[in-house]
């Protein structure tokens, strides 16, 4: 049984707590993205400068890698699920939370675990962006709808390209010249802004930076 914070964060590898966020988050490493790996070779897309592989996270690779590293080792220990609402439940005061910060869904089961999260935490608002189309229409396809309280927003691939249309999820895209995420006027922070987790906001838009 998961009791304490510290339990907690040796079955999960624990949370990480992005500048830019008004809640904690969850990460993995980049390098295992399996759609965003292949897009950082490709010109134009929105992987091809990403931030999960430049800046802070090269500047201090020898303390965040090895800990990216151990979240994505630890994606399937049995106590990973109760690790996670402890966390969650603790950490999370504004009842909001967002998962992969850096990475993305590694497989059905990936999903499943991170579904069971969010049941377990209905007080919180959870919010995922993924490329990972085919796997979250093969879950779609086969459980059903995702909970209230979780936000699949479905990332395009392409700078100034569109997402898919699966289930009717919401999406986001990026512009150099049209968009709708006020983070670029706030020093690159949300601060009161919570349209990523709103499902009503069908698109989301980020300035290309």
């Amino acid at each position: 049984m998961i009791n304490t914070i510290k339990q907690a964060n040796e079955a999960t590898g624990g949370l990480s707590r992005p500048s830019k966020m008004p809640c904690p988050a969850y990460s993995i490493p980049a390098e295992t993205c399996k759609t965003g790996a292949k897009l950082v070779d490709v010109k134009g897309s929105v992987c091809s400068g990403c931030y999960a592989m430049n800046g802070n996270y090269r500047r201090f690779a020898k303390t965040i890698k090895p800990k990216l590293f151990e979240r994505y080792q630890k994606l399937f220990n049995e106590q990973w699920v109760n690790g996670m609402v402890l966390l969650i439940n603790k950490r999370c005061s504004n009842g909001f939370f967002r998962w992969h910060d850096s990475g993305d869904i590694q497989s059905i089961e990936h999903i499943k675990r991170i579904v069971m999260v969010c049941k377990k935490t209905p007080e919180v608002m959870h919010w995922i962006p993924t490329r990972e189309f085919k796997l979250v229409k093969q879950y779609t396809k086969k459980y059903g709808a995702f909970p209230d309280n979780l936000t699949v927003r479905l990332s395009a691939h392409m700078i100034e390209g569109k997402a898919p249309s699966i289930q009717n999820l919401p999406t986001s895209t990026v512009s150099a010249s049209d968009y709708n995420c006020p983070a670029y006027k706030q020093e690159n922070k949300c601060n009161n802004c919570r349209k990523c987790w709103n499902k009503s906001v069908k698109n989301i838009t980020y300035k290309l930076h």
